[in-house]
């Protein structure tokens, strides 16, 4: 597919399945969380692996802009906080993807800009070790980290941001709002996106050719997934935070 049908494609999308957005307003009566979604150095800083940018990402260097401004004013409510960070086993695969922010690597640590982060008491930070967050936090003994959380803060709301939009946020979104419809989540009521601090990854066919095993994943496509979010009513933009 040409870029420009490509393009073509989405503009028709935006115009066919619009995007609900409103304003989310932080205030210090909100009992709201912050989620992470995998902004560590594997996905986000150059060079840093196989599915990290071989270059400067103009959308990816915007996510971990607005996700730094937005964990400083949650850190200065002293709102809880919830980071994911994607870590696997060397010697299990995850395709169709390449090999990835292994565990104790450089590549599943935080990004610079968020570093900070694992000082901080309203911090809790989660290694997972497949797409799927809420998955990732099941405990052998039946427990789940994230559940646990969002009751234990009495949370009405979570602000979900990270990378990738279309895979692991995807997936995670998909997972909390069916455990929020089944009342696994309680108090939960909200579950909030902010478009402009999601971010995915690009992989043009030329460079996926390349990997054995892996498949192409243009970042230009994004929008296709995102398109359908109208869906779940979770798409939200977050423009004041006082």
């Amino acid at each position: 597919m040409s870029s420009s049908v490509a393009y073509s494609t989405i503009d028709h999308l935006k115009k066919e399945l619009p995007l609900k957005q409103e304003t989310l307003l932080l205030t210090d009566n909100t009992c709201i969380g912050l989620v992470l979604v995998d902004i560590i150095n594997g996905f986000c800083t150059v060079g840093a692996g196989n599915l990290a940018p071989r270059v400067p990402n103009k959308q990816i260097a915007e996510m971990v802009e607005e996700a730094a401004k937005l964990a400083r004013v949650f850190c200065d409510k002293k709102l809880p906080i919830f980071g994911f960070l994607d870590s696997h086993d060397p010697d299990v695969p995850e395709p169709p993807y390449p090999p990835h922010c292994f565990a104790g690597s450089l590549e599943s640590k935080l990004v610079p800009e968020l570093e900070w982060l694992e000082g901080e008491l309203n911090v809790t930070l989660r290694l997972k070790d497949c797409i799927d967050g809420f998955v990732g936090s099941m405990e052998t003994n039946g427990s789940n980290v994230f559940v646990d959380w969002v009751k234990t803060n009495q949370l009405q709301a979570v602000l979900v941001i990270g990378i990738c939009t279309d895979i692991c946020v995807l997936d995670f979104l998909s997972s909390v709002l069916s455990a929020r419809n089944r009342g696994i989540l309680s108090p939960l009521q909200d579950v909030i996106v902010y478009s402009r601090a999601c971010a995915t990854y690009d992989l043009p066919l030329y460079v996926a050719e390349t990997i054995e095993g892996t498949v192409a994943h243009p970042q230009v496509y994004e929008y296709l997934l995102i398109a359908y979010w109208k869906g779940f009513r979770i798409e939200t933009v977050l423009t004041h935070c006082s």
